[in-house]
């Protein structure tokens, strides 16, 4: 019973790996990156020049 059990988990996991490789090659699943943008500077992001 065991060796049916680990024989099944391992023929899951090799299924598994065999999707995840052909999608990286593939490069199937890519996400898109959006950057942000800094915020602007202005004089009220600095504190003002001691005189």
């Amino acid at each position: 019973m065991a060796d049916n059990y680990l024989e099944r988990q391992r023929e899951q996991y090799e299924a598994r790996k065999a999707a995840w490789e052909k999608a990286k090659k593939l490069g199937k699943k890519k996400l898109k990156t959006t950057t942000k943008q800094a915020p602007e500077k202005t004089d009220k992001n600095y504190p003002k020049d001691a005189e």
